[in-house]
């Protein structure tokens, strides 16, 4: 049984931890509330911006666009959106295990050529996939005040790079926010750019019979090409916004576990405390007993 002093010195660091873990909670509550407003505000525009192409290409193509060319799949891109910081759980670690289940189901060959590129959105991602033998891009600087102008650069430079053959396929794997307790790790292809029918354009279709028609100025081919590339932006920077909300939704339930786990630790420390403090008491009482019956005989 270990002594009173090393418990008492147990229940001082568990008690310090709690504290810790409680006030990180709390600190992860708070940015939740600010990261889950800026993805529900996100996803209407998102959706709305998917129904217009998806009538637009309907109606005109892609207009020859070239971030929808579909070549083969040579050389391919894989974005992993994690995080800079750690206490989260096993976020990282999940996406992570995504993009490595997605290298060697999907593109095993386009890895052992030496034709895949891991873009790491996050240190965390980062540090996992860095022991790897993939080629490695870094952009752990976003999360340091993300905004949709840094997200901007990081797609225009993947776009730069498809346009140029570079990169024949894009895909992105990140935590999609549901609530505070739930993230859902998501898959992605960003390109080559493909539409497809919105939840809001097929209840549409199904009331009138057609298509929603809408008055273009300019052209509609002209805004296709225009706009694909503004809708890969987009679709980044809500996939960033998703993961950012999640992040901060696994970090606030990861520290309400643990500051469970100490009151428990706890608990049992100070039980365990007690229960020695008692048999040291008793064991002084029955020295002391013992010595007068020795004096008195």
């Amino acid at each position: 049984m270990p002594s009173l002093k090393e418990v008492r010195v147990r229940i001082a660091s568990v008690n310090s931890t709690s504290q810790i873990t409680s006030a990180m909670k709390m600190v992860s509550a708070s940015k939740l509330k600010r990261a889950q407003d800026a993805i529900i505000q996100m996803r209407p525009f998102a959706e709305k911006l998917k129904e217009i192409l998806d009538n637009l290409v309907a109606s005109t193509g892609t207009g020859g666009s070239v971030y929808a060319a579909n070549r083969p799949a040579e050389k391919v891109m894989i974005v992993l959106i994690t995080s800079n910081r750690g206490l989260c759980g096993g976020f990282n670690a999940y996406a992570t295990k995504t993009a490595n289940n997605l290298i060697r189901e999907k593109y095993a060959e386009q890895a052992k050529k030496g034709n895949l590129t891991i873009v790491c959105i996050g240190k965390k991602g980062f540090d996992l996939m860095r022991k790897t033998a993939y080629k490695i891009e870094n952009h752990n600087e976003i999360w340091d005040g993300l905004t949709y102008a840094k997200a901007s650069v990081v797609a225009e430079d993947i776009l730069k790079k498809f346009a140029a053959g570079e990169v024949d396929r894009v895909e992105v794997v990140y935590n999609k926010f549901k609530n505070a307790a739930t993230q859902i790790l998501t898959t992605e292809q960003i390109l080559p750019f493909h539409v497809e029918v919105t939840k809001g354009a097929a209840k549409k279709t199904e009331k009138t019979g057609s298509k929603p028609d809408y008055i273009f100025e300019p052209d509609e081919e002209k805004i296709v090409q225009d706009i694909i590339p503004y809708a890969v932006k987009v679709g980044l920077y809500r996939s960033l916004l998703d993961s950012n909300a999640a992040e901060h939704g696994a970090r606030m339930t990861a520290m309400h576990k643990a500051t469970d786990n100490a009151k428990d630790l706890l608990k049992a420390l100070r039980l365990s405390y007690n229960k020695a403090r008692q048999a040291s008491i008793t064991k002084e009482i029955l020295e002391i007993v013992g010595g007068a019956e020795a004096i008195n005989n």
